[in-house]
C-alpha cells in the first residue's frame, strides 16, 4: 500500500546527476583509458566539465576545452540542456570534448594606398591586391618586400600557386601569372608577370587555384566561369578578338610583351555575373561557382559540362567547399551564410543557416586546422568565426550562430553604419598568421590565432 512520504522526491523533479560518456576525435588529447560511464552533478557547465577532463588528463597546464552533445556546444548547465532538449536525465549522454578555439587577437595592420580587394598568405609571407592595380608581397615586420605591375587596372584576386608562382585577375579582364622570388640578402623580392590570359569580356571578379594540377578557375561579370592553365605550353592561344590592339599594348607597357593564352574552357549556363568559385578540395575535376542569378552549379571540368544546379532564394557573392560536412558555404545578399549539400541525393538544397552580419557576406575561407570552422568577411565591417557544429533548430531548418567577431581596428571608437568606409572585401585564415583580412579601410588586418590548437 503506497504511503506519503514528504522525503520522497516529486516525479516531476528531475534528478541532480546524470550519466556522461567523454570522447574526443582528437589523438593528442585523447584519454589514457577510457572511463566508461561518468556520474556528475547536472549542475556542471563548461568550465567545471573542461577541469574534469584536465584533471582525467593530468595536464600541467589547464587546457580550454568546449563540448559538445548530439552536436550542440554546451552553453548552459547539464540540467538546462536536458530540459531543453527534452532528454531524460536517465540517459547516458555522449559529450565529445574539444580544444577550445582562442579568441583571434588583433596584431597589426598595413596600410595601402587605396582599397584592398583580395589577400592571401603563404609561408608567412602576405599577398595583397589593391585598387590602385597593384600586387604586393608582404613579411612579418609589416614591409612590402615585393610590388607587381601589370593590371591597367584594379586588381580584383590573388592568389598563392606556390611559393614562386603568383595568380592574379582584374577589372581589365584578364588573369596574369606571375614568378615570385624571395629577397636574397638585403636585396628586394621581385614580382615579374610571365603570362597573360585573356577569354573573359568583363571583370574578372575571383580566382580559384589548383597547384598540382597547375588550373586555375575564374570568376567574371561576363556570366562565364574559366578553366585555365598556368602553364604556357598547356594553354591554347589567347582569342584575337579579345586582345588589345598593338598600338595599345605598346602605350600601356614599355617592357617587352607578355606570352598570351586563352582559357582550356569557358563554363557557360549562369543567367548574371559570377562571384565566386571553387575547386572541390577532394576532386580537383570538379568545380563550383556562385552568381547573382541565386544558384550553386557544380561543374566536370573534364568534361565542361554543368552536372547540377541549386537554386536559393538570394543572391549569392562567395563560396567554400567544407570536404568533412560535404556541404558548399554560400555567402548571400541577405545577410546569411547558407549551407548547401551539392550532392544528387540531397532533397534539402539548405543543410544550414549560420546568422549573424549585417550586410551581404563576400568572403569565406576555411580554418586551416579544423573542419568544422570557417571565417568570413562582410560588408558590414566585420569578419566572423563560425563552427557548423554549433546550431539550433528553428522551424525547419537548422541555425548557427558565430563564435567570435573581428571588427575592423579603423572602426574602433567610430560610429560605423552598414560597414560604411570599412568594408571587407577577402579574408584568409592561415595557420601560422592567423585571420587575414582586406578592406575598404585600405588595409590589410591580421588577427592572429593560437597555434596550438
Amino acid at each position: 500500500m503506497a504511503t506519503d512520504d514528504p522525503a520522497a522526491p516529486s516525479q516531476q523533479q528531475r534528478p541532480s546527476q546524470v550519466r556522461i560518456h567523454l570522447h574526443t576525435n582528437s589523438e593528442n588529447i585523447e584519454l589514457p583509458y577510457d572511463t566508461g560511464p561518468i556520474l556528475v552533478s547536472t549542475d556542471l557547465k563548461r568550465y567545471q566539465l573542461s577541469t574534469l577532463v584536465n584533471r582525467l588528463l593530468e595536464t600541467v597546464k589547464p587546457l580550454p576545452l568546449e563540448f559538445l552533445i548530439n552536436g550542440q556546444f554546451l552553453r548552459t548547465s547539464l540540467d538546462d540542456f536536458l530540459t531543453n532538449n527534452g532528454i531524460s536525465a536517465e540517459t547516458t549522454l555522449s559529450v565529445e570534448y574539444v580544444k577550445a578555439l582562442i579568441p583571434p587577437l588583433y596584431a597589426a595592420s598595413y596600410e595601402h594606398d587605396d582599397w584592398v580587394s583580395s589577400v592571401d598568405v603563404l609561408s608567412q609571407r602576405m599577398l595583397s591586391g589593391s585598387y590602385d592595380g597593384l600586387l604586393r608581397v608582404w613579411n612579418m615586420s609589416s614591409e612590402v618586400v615585393g610590388t607587381g605591375q601589370s593590371h591597367t587596372t584594379s586588381v580584383k584576386a590573388v592568389k598563392f600557386v606556390s611559393p614562386t608562382q603568383i595568380a592574379s585577375s582584374g577589372m581589365d579582364r584578364t588573369i596574369r601569372i606571375w614568378k615570385y622570388e624571395d629577397a636574397q640578402a638585403e636585396g628586394a623580392a621581385s614580382l615579374t608577370p610571365t603570362l597573360e590570359l585573356y577569354g573573359h569580356k568583363a571583370s574578372v571578379d575571383n580566382i580559384a587555384v589548383h597547384a598540382p594540377s597547375s588550373r586555375v578557375l575564374s570568376a567574371s561579370s561576363d556570366h562565364a566561369v574559366g578553366l585555365w592553365s598556368t602553364k604556357k605550353s598547356e594553354a591554347p592561344p589567347a582569342p584575337e578578338s579579345l586582345l588589345p590592339s598593338a598600338n595599345k599594348r605598346r602605350k600601356l607597357s614599355n617592357a617587352k610583351p607578355l606570352p598570351q593564352r586563352g582559357p582550356l574552357s569557358m563554363l557557360q549556363g549562369h543567367q548574371s555575373q559570377v562571384a565566386d568559385v571553387c575547386f572541390d578540395a577532394r576532386d580537383a575535376t570538379v568545380g563550383y561557382s556562385a552568381s547573382w542569378d541565386h544558384t550553386v552549379k557544380t561543374w566536370d571540368l573534364t568534361t565542361s559540362t554543368c552536372v547540377d544546379t541549386r537554386t536559393t532564394a538570394q543572391s549569392l557573392f562567395s563560396i567554400l567547399h567544407l570536404p568533412d560536412s560535404s556541404l558548399l558555404a554560400t555567402g548571400t545578399s541577405a545577410r546569411h551564410i547558407t549551407l548547401i549539400d551539392p550532392r544528387a541525393s540531397a532533397t534539402n538544397i539548405s543543410a544550414m543557416t549560420l546568422r549573424g552580419h549585417t550586410n551581404a557576406v563576400v568572403s569565406l575561407a576555411r580554418d586551416p586546422i579544423s573542419s568544422y570552422q570557417m571565417v568570413s568577411g562582410s560588408h558590414d565591417g566585420t569578419c566572423r568565426v563560425w563552427d557548423i557544429r554549433s546550431v539550433r533548430s528553428e522551424a525547419s531548418d537548422r541555425v548557427g550562430e558565430s563564435v567570435y567577431v573581428i571588427e575592423r581596428e579603423s572602426a574602433k571608437g567610430k560610429r560605423v553604419v552598414a560597414g560604411e568606409g570599412v568594408k571587407v572585401f577577402s579574408v584568409c585564415w592561415d595557420k601560422e598568421v592567423g585571420v587575414v583580412s582586406g578592406g575598404e579601410d585600405k588595409k590589410v588586418q591580421i588577427n592572429s590565432s593560437s597555434v596550438s590548437r
